[in-house]
C-alpha cells in the first residue's frame, strides 16, 4: 500500500517563542522609529511656524527710517539663514542686506554706513531692546524677541560687497547666492530632508556650551559636504539623517571648507589649520553628541531623545 512521500518536520516550542519574540522585537522598534521621528518632526513644526509678517512689518519700518533723509533708495534683501530658509527662530539672526547704491550712502565706508543706520533707528524706531554695531552689522533686538542684523552691501553685478571682517573697507566681492544653490541642490538630490535636519543640528548644536558651538554657515557647510554624497539605499527619515550629519562631522570638522560665497578663505577659519587643537576639541564635542545618539538608539530610549532635541517650545 502506497503512502506520501512528503517529510513533515514539527516545529519546536523554542521556535514559536524566538518567533514571537521577534515580531515583537519588531513592532517595538518600529513604535520607538516613529516616535522619535514625531518628536523631530514637532520640533520642525515649532520652527517653521516663524511670524514672517511680524518680520515683514519690522523690515518695512527700518526701510522708511534709513531713507527719511537720503536721495535715492534704499533695498533691503533677505540673506543669512532665512534666504537659505534654514532659519530657527531664536538660533538664527534674520540677515539683512542693507543695498545703498541707488543713495547718497553709497560713497561711504562701512563704518559710517552702520553709524548712519543706528543713528537714525535709535531715533526713531519703536519696541526696541537694543541696537548694537558690531564689525559686520547693525543688530537691532526688538522687544517681541526678534533680532535682525542689517548689513550695509553694495551690488556688484551678481554679487555683493559686504564689510571686511577687518578694517574699515569692503569686501571682496561675495557670491552667497552660490552657496543657497549649492544647499538647495543637496537638499532636493536627498528628498528635502537636508534643511530640516541642518534646523535640528542648529538646535542641538545651540545648547552646547558657547564656546563649543558652531556657526550656523559652518553647520550648513558640513551638511552640504556630508550629504552631497549620501547613500541612496539609506533611510531619509530625519531622525537617521541626524545621526549620519553627526557622525561625519565629528571627522569633516577637522579640515577646513572652502568658502564658496568668496567671503574669506574658508567658512571656519576661526579653527585654525587642519588638526588643529580647536578642531580637534570641536571634534570631540561633536563625537559626544553623536555618541549620545548611538547610545539613546541602542536602549530604544525615547526620553534620552528628547533630552537631546531640548524642549519643543523652547
Amino acid at each position: 500500500m502506497g503512502g506520501g512521500g512528503g517529510v513533515f518536520h514539527s516545529r519546536s516550542p523554542d521556535d514559536y517563542k524566538r518567533e514571537i519574540r521577534e515580531i515583537r522585537d519588531n513592532t517595538k522598534d518600529e513604535a520607538f522609529e516613529t516616535a522619535v521621528n514625531e518628536k523631530i518632526n514637532e520640533k520642525l513644526g515649532s520652527y517653521n511656524a516663524r511670524d514672517t509678517e511680524t518680520h515683514r512689518e519690522h523690515l518695512n519700518e527700518i526701510k522708511q527710517i534709513i531713507e527719511s533723509e537720503k536721495d535715492g533708495t534704499v533695498d533691503l534683501k533677505f540673506a543669512g539663514s532665512v534666504s537659505k530658509h534654514t532659519y530657527v527662530d531664536g538660533l538664527s539672526d534674520v540677515d539683512v542686506l542693507v543695498l545703498v547704491n541707488n543713495s547718497e550712502l553709497a560713497d561711504k565706508t562701512p563704518g559710517e554706513i552702520k553709524e548712519y543706520i543706528k543713528s537714525k533707528l535709535q531715533q526713531k524706531l519703536r519696541n526696541v531692546e537694543e541696537i548694537r554695531t558690531g564689525d559686520l552689522a547693525v543688530t537691532v533686538r526688538f522687544s517681541d524677541g526678534t533680532e535682525i542684523q542689517l548689513l550695509p552691501a553694495l551690488q556688484k553685478g551678481n554679487g555683493y560687497r559686504i564689510p571686511a571682517e577687518k578694517g574699515n573697507n569692503w569686501s571682496n566681492v561675495t557670491r552667497p547666492d552660490k552657496f543657497a544653490s549649492k544647499l538647495t541642490e543637496v537638499n532636493q538630490a536627498c528628498g528635502q530632508k537636508v534643511v530640516p535636519v541642518v534646523k535640528i543640528a542648529k538646535s542641538i548644536n545651540a545648547q552646547l556650551p558657547e564656546d563649543q558651538q558652531l556657526s550656523g554657515y559652518h553647520i550648513e557647510s558640513l551638511a552640504i559636504k556630508i550629504f552631497r554624497n549620501y547613500p541612496a539605499d539609506a533611510p531619509r527619515t530625519p531622525k537617521a539623517m541626524l545621526k549620519y550629519f553627526f557622525e561625519r562631522a565629528k571627522d569633516e570638522v577637522k579640515t577646513p571648507i572652502k568658502d564658496h560665497t568668496q567671503q574669506s578663505i574658508h567658512v571656519d577659519d576661526d579653527l585654525g589649520p587642519e588638526n588643529s587643537p580647536q578642531r580637534l576639541r570641536t571634534s570631540y564635542t561633536l563625537y559626544r553628541v553623536s555618541n549620545r545618539l548611538k547610545n539613546a538608539d541602542a536602549s530604544a530610549n525615547s526620553e534620552e531623545w528628547e533630552k537631546i532635541l531640548g524642549d519643543v517650545n523652547g
